[in-house]
């Protein structure tokens, strides 16, 4: 039987300990965390994503405001958010409509409110990659002396993990769309995370006997959510992977959750 890295029983044991610390906060200390979510593209994969925050935020009592507005009006909506006292933590949710302004918007907000971690002077963590180091942290997977395998070198996943790794001094190679021999390295690998929703784009043969597979990656296959794994993986009682769902996915949630208590904390501090 294939063993599972079960994301959804860790993201629920961090949930409960999540809405000690916000009741703690809201009675004790009168502070009650708010985040702000930025959505300029409405498609049926990004409304599930921002409707799953919205749960689990209001689930431990951390007030979500959703905004729903064009790209061109982004960055002065980040500067009013920026501004105001009782928003602890804003996101974008990516990806925008026109790409190639993300880096300016990411980079407008301010560093103690980037609860996603994508600016370039972010002082919270990545989300993502939180969530990854929580899952196999979980499971008791030790990553020293492993050889692993990055699929995809995007803003959210394999970039800013990558660099996690790396100055840990893990033994990290990051592969993309220009890489050579990309079957020949997974085959090596003890270690493989994917994010790149390409679905189906990392095949059986491609996972030696014994591996552990991490699988980031979200894509919309006819309405229905799928990975970058071929289903036919999973079905393998020799390697150690995430489900379809409930992997990844909810702790991110709940890593983006715990940057905005700790950004909520924080404000306390810099208010004393």
């Amino acid at each position: 039987m294939t063993k599972i890295l079960n994301g959804q029983e860790l993201a629920d044991f961090i949930k409960e300990r999540q809405a000690h610390q916000v009741r703690s906060l809201i009675q004790h200390d009168h502070v009650k965390p708010k985040l702000a979510i930025i959505q300029t593209v409405d498609n049926p994969v990004i409304n599930t994503y921002v409707r799953r925050k919205q749960e689990y935020s209001a689930d431990i009592l951390i007030e979500t405001d959703v905004h729903k507005i064009s790209q061109s009006k982004v960055l002065d909506l980040i500067t009013k958010l920026n501004n105001d006292i009782s928003v602890h933590g804003i996101i974008v949710q990516l990806p925008l409509e026109k790409p190639d302004q993300a880096n300016e918007i990411l980079n407008t907000i301010t560093p103690k409110k980037d609860v996603d971690g994508l600016g370039q002077k972010a002082v919270l963590d990545p989300a993502t990659p939180m969530a990854i180091n929580w899952l196999l942290t979980g499971y008791d997977i030790d990553l020293q002396q492993k050889k692993i395998v990055i699929v995809g070198n995007g803003r959210l996943v394999g970039k800013p993990l990558a660099r996690i790794w790396q100055n840990s001094g893990l033994n990290v190679e990051v592969l993309d769309s220009k890489t050579k021999n990309t079957s020949e390295k997974l085959r090596t690998a003890d270690v493989i995370v994917t994010a790149t929703g390409v679905p189906g784009l990392i095949k059986s043969d491609d996972i030696k006997i014994g591996a552990v597979v991490v699988d980031a990656g979200t894509a919309d296959d006819h309405g229905e959510v799928v990975g970058d794994i071929t289903p036919d993986t999973r079905s393998r009682s020799d390697i150690i992977i995430t489900p379809i769902k409930g992997g990844v996915g909810p702790l991110t949630v709940a890593a983006l959750m715990d940057n905005v208590i700790r950004a909520a904390r924080d404000s306390m501090v810099a208010v004393r």
